[in-house]
């Protein structure tokens, strides 16, 4: 616990000793829900943006958490994807928001840590649920049965996502994939845009966007299965300048030149694709197409847990650990983000239906559970300085995550 944190939490107790006296409160005071929630004093990082601590007394014990709050409505502010520059790589939220001046952030979505369900293929590092950043689709969803993370509440999917649209205003939306490979001889169904799982008898589209990684993992597991083993049946071609320029049996990796695109297909997708060779016309279109709205200008996968003040039916109310969670007010004209500390006095955490309960007393409609435990990570920067890490990343050491949300002030 930080010096800071500490004597926060110092100030908190004498407080509500205090407030327990003289019979006042908070503004949730004497409210079953509102019990144990003491907030501390609101800090100013930069117009529009502020930063605050706050304590609440969750199943498992106390729990220490960190909030970043953005107007929207000021010009001045917006809000990006924070990547590593490719979907198949990691990075520290502190480094990624140094590198774009953000002056906050979170870490973002789940993503594929390890395989070793797979002995030999190597983990990508690229999230579960779809991506978006400055308005280009990065990768959609993998299926539901190859995703990391808790499970999800009833009638959600890997296509859930969290994001602020063209017009400014933050949303929870869902995003499918949309495209086809088109050959001469007809369309082919495209089922996978930069994600390290395909559907099974699946072809997947692979941009420069994917990185280095190798894309091996995209025929492992199942849809239902995230530790099936990995396909006996696979194809991948290159495609440059609109026609076929090399194929393999085996998924490679590295680097996809620019004006390079390269299709993995497994089982009847393999099938499908090895029918083509060298020198045949392939048009590749892909996009994600929103379940309502406009487009968006940045979205991150995870899974909504509150919307329009209630929470969701079948949130986890056993199992408590340190969480990040990003949140809306004012009809998604104010972004609340949240991460837990991960210190040995408050690593017990929250439940995820106890983290929804804290957005709503903190003051959100809507809001959207990301990665937790490790990945836990809430920073915040000041102009010409390294951003601060402002919670105790529970492994000790700020984790390399695959994404998060920044938020950006124009000078």
């Amino acid at each position: 616990m930080s010096r800071r944190g500490c004597r926060l939490r110092a100030v908190l107790t004498v407080l509500t000793a205090l407030v327990s006296l003289i019979g006042g409160g908070t503004a949730w005071a004497g409210t079953e829900e509102g019990a144990g929630l003491r907030l501390g004093g609101s800090t100013a990082i930069a117009p529009g943006v502020s930063y605050r601590e706050f304590s609440l007394n969750g199943s498992h014990g106390a729990a220490f958490g960190h909030l970043l709050t953005a107007d929207l409505r000021e010009q001045r502010v917006s809000v990006d994807l924070l990547y590593p520059g490719v979907v198949g790589a990691r990075g520290r939220i502190s480094e990624l928001a140094d590198r774009r001046d953000a002056v906050g952030a979170v870490n973002g979505d789940f993503f594929n840590i390890a395989e070793a369900q797979h002995p030999g293929v190597a983990a990508t590092g690229a999230p579960v649920g779809p991506a978006v950043a400055g308005g280009t689709d990065l990768k959609a969803a993998v299926p539901d049965g190859q995703r990391f993370g808790p499970a999800m509440p009833s009638g959600v999917t890997t296509e859930d996502v969290f994001g602020v649209g063209t017009d400014r205003v933050g949303r929870m939306d869902r995003l499918r994939l949309r495209g086809a490979v088109r050959t001469g001889d007809g369309s082919l169904a495209l089922s996978g845009f930069n994600q390290y799982a395909l559907p099974v008898d699946g072809i997947g589209v692979y941009t420069p966007a994917w990185g280095r990684a190798s894309r091996l993992r995209a025929t492992c597991g199942t849809d239902t299965d995230r530790g099936a083993p990995c396909s006996s049946e696979t194809w991948e071609l290159t495609v440059k300048g609109g026609r076929v320029a090399s194929t393999a049996r085996r998924p490679g990796r590295g680097t996809i030149a620019s004006g390079s695109v390269v299709l993995v297909g497994r089982e009847g997708g393999a099938r499908a694709l090895r029918k083509l060779g060298r020198g045949d016309r392939v048009r590749v279109d892909e996009w994600l197409q929103p379940r309502r709205y406009g487009p968006f200008r940045c979205a991150l996968g995870g899974f909504p847990i509150l919307r329009g003040g209630r929470a969701l039916s079948g949130l986890d109310d056993e199992t408590s650990t340190v969480r990040t969670a990003a949140g809306l007010a004012d009809r998604g004209r104010r972004l609340y983000l949240l991460a837990l500390d991960g210190s040995a006095d408050y690593r017990s955490g929250l439940t995820i239906a106890e983290l929804a309960r804290a957005m709503r007393k903190l003051g959100a409609t809507d809001a959207f559970n990301l990665d937790g435990g490790g990945s836990s990570t809430l920073v915040t920067r000041t102009h010409g300085a390294h951003a601060t890490v402002r919670n105790h990343p529970s492994g000790g050491t700020e984790r390399p995550v695959a994404n998060g949300i920044g938020i950006f002030v124009r000078p």
